[in-house]
C-alpha cells in the first residue's frame, strides 16, 4: 500500500494511503484543526498541500464544504458546442475533486476514526475495502461517500419494474434511474428465451437488478456476468435477497460465460470515454469497448431464435461523442440486424436543470432497447 507521511508534535509518522478514485499519495502533509480557515485551506490544496484533519469531525465537514463553494466560485465552462462544453466541464470536475480530496482524515488499524464526534465508520469501511491492515489516510470526500453507500446499502433502491429492493454495494453503479430496467421489464421475450431449460445472459450485471427482472419474467436461468469484483459480489447478495440464487449464477470477470444462450442483456455503460478510476467504470467505457464487445460476440453466443438486448442512452448522440451511424455501423459488422428498438424518455432530475450548459442534451435523452439477432443470410 502506497503511504503519506507527516510531521506532527515534532515527530515524523507515516501511514497508509488509500484512494478510490486512483490518487496519489500527496507529498506534502500538514496537521490541522479547526484553527483552520477555508481561505487557508483552499490555498494550500491549490497548491498541492494536503490537510490531516485532528479537530472535530463535524468542523471538518464544515471546511470541506466551504472549500468547495470557494470552488465553485468561478463558472461553469461553455465551450463551442455539447462535445467541447462536456470535456470542460468534465476537466473542471476532475480539478474539484483534486482540491476537495486534500482534506485527509486518519482511520486506525480497526479502521476507527478518532476525532471528536466522529460518528462509529468501521462498518461502512470493511464492507467498502475489505479487512483493515493498518492505520490508513483517506480524503474526508471519499470517506463521506463510503459512508453514504453503506446507508443505501442498508437502505436499498427501491425499483418499481421489480416491485422490490436492490442493494447496491460500494463502488457498483446504482440502478437510479429506471428507465433501463422498465425497457427489459416491459418488452416480450423470444419464445427460445421461455423454453425449457433456455438460458439468459445479464452481460455486465452490475447489482443484478436485470437478471433479477429476467427471473421474476420467467427466464428459468440467468448466467450473469461483471469485471467488477464488487459487482460479482453485490449481485449475488441481491440474487440471495430476492430468494432467486438458485436460478441466478453470478460469474466473472469474462464478458462473455460459456455457452449459447436464447437471450442476452446488456445495458453497457454510455460514454465512450476513458473512466478516470474504478468508480466511473459504471458510466465510462474507453473507446465503447464493452460495447463493441458485445456486439462482436453476439452472433456466436445465441441459440436459434434467440435475441441479444442492447439496453443504452444515446447522451454520447446528444454530446457529440457518438454517432446513430456509427452505432449502427457497428451493428451491421458485427453480423448482427435490428429486429425492433423501445426507447424511453430521460426523467432524472437533471434534464429539467435549465441552469446546466448541456441541458438541451440531457433533456433530450432517450434510453433505447434494441433487440438484435444474428442476420439472415
Amino acid at each position: 500500500m502506497p503511504a503519506i507521511q507527516w510531521t506532527e508534535s515534532d515527530a515524523e509518522r507515516s501511514a497508509g494511503w488509500r484512494s478510490e478514485s486512483g490518487a496519489k499519495p500527496p507529498r506534502r502533509v500538514v496537521t490541522a484543526d479547526d484553527r483552520m480557515n477555508a481561505d487557508t485551506a483552499h490555498k494550500l490544496a491549490c497548491e498541492g498541500t494536503a490537510l490531516l484533519w485532528r479537530g472535530d469531525y463535524h468542523g471538518a465537514h464544515r471546511l470541506l464544504q466551504a472549500v468547495g463553494r470557494r470552488i465553485d466560485r468561478k463558472p461553469v465552462p461553455v465551450g463551442d458546442g455539447p462535445a467541447e462544453t462536456f470535456h470542460l466541464q468534465r476537466r473542471a470536475r476532475a480539478h474539484r475533486a483534486r482540491i476537495m480530496g486534500m482534506l485527509l482524515v486518519l482511520l486506525d488499524g480497526e479502521y476507527a476514526l478518532d476525532l471528536r464526534r466522529a460518528p462509529d465508520v468501521r462498518r461502512a469501511c470493511t464492507e467498502a475495502y475489505g479487512p483493515a491492515d493498518g492505520p490508513t489516510a483517506v480524503s474526508l470526500r471519499e470517506l463521506l461517500g463510503v459512508i453514504g453507500a453503506q446507508q443505501w446499502r442498508e437502505k436499498g433502491v427501491e425499483v418499481p419494474a421489480l416491485g422490490a429492493r436492490i442493494h447496491p454495494h460500494y463502488g457498483v453503479f446504482s440502478p437510479v434511474r429506471s428507465e433501463y430496467a422498465d425497457l427489459v421489464a416491459q418488452t416480450p421475450l423470444p419464445e427460445a428465451a421461455l423454453a425449457p431449460g433456455a438460458v439468459a445472459f445479464d452481460l455486465g450485471t452490475g447489482t443484478g437488478v436485470l437478471a433479477a427482472l429476467l427471473a421474476r419474467r420467467g427466464a428459468a436461468r440467468i448466467v450473469a456476468t461483471d469485471i467488477n469484483p464488487r459487482a460479482l459480489a453485490c449481485a449475488r447478495d441481491n440474487a440471495e435477497r430476492l430468494g432467486l440464487a438458485d436460478r441466478i449464477e453470478v460469474t466473472g470477470p469474462a464478458l462473455f460465460p460459456e455457452g449459447r444462450a436464447a437471450l442476452a442483456v446488456c445495458n453497457p455503460p454510455w460514454l465512450p470515454l476513458r473512466p478516470t478510476s474504478p468508480l466511473e467504470q459504471g458510466v465510462y467505457d474507453a473507446g465503447g469497448g464493452m460495447l463493441q464487445g458485445f456486439l462482436d460476440g453476439l452472433a456466436d453466443r445465441l441459440e436459434p431464435g434467440g435475441e441479444g438486448w442492447l439496453v443504452l442512452s444515446d447522451l454520447a448522440e446528444h454530446f457529440g461523442l457518438r454517432t446513430r451511424a456509427d452505432l449502427l455501423s457497428a451493428i451491421g459488422a458485427a453480423g448482427l440486424e435490428v429486429l425492433g428498438r423501445t426507447e424511453a424518455r430521460a426523467r432524472h432530475p437533471r434534464t429539467r436543470d435549465a441552469s446546466d450548459p448541456l441541458h438541451a442534451a440531457r433533456a433530450a435523452e432517450t434510453t433505447s432497447l434494441w433487440r438484435l439477432a444474428a442476420a439472415r443470410d
